[in-house]
């Protein structure tokens, strides 16, 4: 069910850790990731994930703060979009 699904944005310098950081605050929120793409830009690190959050204690805005928290001690940028929204942003 979508209502349940996430895109979680992350971008910033590339440096070692980001992937973890991120990947364990997901765990530490019980949510599931079911998709995952990085790619390296001149140096730019950019990814993009799919997840679950209908296993997790937490609401989707708890998840998003404590993402964004995460993202801000590894000096990235993340975005947390439900997967609805994310769509019809993209469509046109």
């Amino acid at each position: 069910m979508d209502d349940f699904k996430i895109i979680i944005t992350v971008s910033g310098a590339d440096k070692v850790g980001i992937v973890a950081g991120i990947s364990s605050a997901l765990k530490e929120c019980k949510v599931n990731i079911e998709d995952i793409k990085q790619t390296l830009m001149q140096g730019h690190f950019v990814m993009f994930m799919l997840c679950d959050i209908q296993t997790s204690d937490l609401n989707f805005k708890e998840i998003k703060n404590r993402l964004i928290e995460e993202g801000n001690r590894l000096e990235v940028e993340v975005w947390v979009q439900k997967k609805g929204i994310f769509e019809k942003m993209h469509t046109v």
